[in-house]
């Protein structure tokens, strides 16, 4: 089944396979793909509810020249966003949709590198003491960016890994190389610390999810309430927190992502968007 995208940007355009040993291959690919991208870009700017609420103008073209560079590379992509804005979601249709194309896909969380704060737990009696007296969950200094960013380059080169596990039972234990994480071709990680300092360089592209603040306080407050049985006085008091949070760690690096996604889009447009950019990826015919 052809998609509404692909009818409309003529997606059964084909072009002849570049032989993607050579950089001149490489070069005729960027170009393509420029060229599609773009396409794509203004297509969703006319749409009644888009999908893409910003894209850096810098994207395209330093994307295509990272294909041209290295092209072996594994593609690394990070998701940020504020609290419940999708993020996760987001990531799950990303990978659903790649894993129907049968391409290999890794998705990590860097809520797996919170540091491990047990002890600092059994100090004041529980969580909410803890930060109640000040520890701030969210900054940077509370993840374990060093050794994110040496899992992240040895995912980058095609290495394996072992990922730490935070615990989120309360009592603050994060587990050291607790469960394997396979280096698949593409690798998706998502969570507030994707676009921390010291690791955000390391992206091939930079996702910032984005939603109105009523709607992600509802998600945010049952979740808490129902998933979590929190009360709704104690559920206040941590939205309360994340919003500041939100605030100071994670909005400032809106400006500096390459794509800024709604989200609150339509999943299955998301979805169909995707498939499309798979098509043009792979939409050649062998020379004659």
């Amino acid at each position: 089944m052809q998609l509404t995208i692909g009818k409309e940007l003529n997606a059964n355009d084909k072009i002849y396979k570049p032989d993607f040993n050579s950089k001149s291959g490489r070069e005729l690919l960027a170009f393509y793909l420029q060229t599609k991208f773009r396409q794509i870009f203004v297509y969703d700017k006319k749409q009644e509810n888009p999908i893409l609420n910003g894209v850096n103008p810098t994207f395209v073209d330093r994307f295509s020249k990272r294909l041209i560079n290295n092209p072996t590379k594994r593609l690394l992509i990070g998701v940020t966003g504020e609290s419940a804005s999708g993020k996760s979601t987001i990531c799950r249709e990303i990978k659903s949709v790649i894993e129907q194309f049968s391409m290999p896909v890794t998705v990590l969380s860097t809520d797996n590198y919170f540091n491990d704060i047990s002890e600092l737990i059994n100090k004041y009696g529980s969580f909410d003491n803890l930060t109640d007296n000040g520890y701030d969950v969210d900054a940077p200094s509370s993840f374990q960016l060093d050794i994110l960013r040496e899992d992240l380059e040895d995912l980058s080169e095609g290495l394996d890994i072992k990922a730490p596990m935070y615990l989120p039972n309360g009592t603050g234990v994060s587990v050291p190389k607790a469960f394997d994480v396979k280096s698949q071709k593409i690798i998706v990680v998502e969570g507030i610390a994707t676009m921390y300092d010291a690791v955000k360089d390391i992206f091939d592209i930079k996702i910032y999810v984005e939603t109105e603040n009523e709607l992600r306080k509802n998600r945010f407050m049952d979740r808490a309430v129902e998933e979590r049985n929190q009360s709704v006085e104690n559920a206040q008091k941590h939205w309360d927190y994340i919003t500041q949070a939100g605030e100071k760690y994670v909005k400032p690096f809106r400006k500096e992502a390459d794509l800024v996604i709604n989200g609150n889009s339509d999943l299955k447009y998301f979805a169909q968007m995707l498939e499309h950019i798979y098509e043009i990826t792979n939409n050649y015919e062998q020379a004659p």
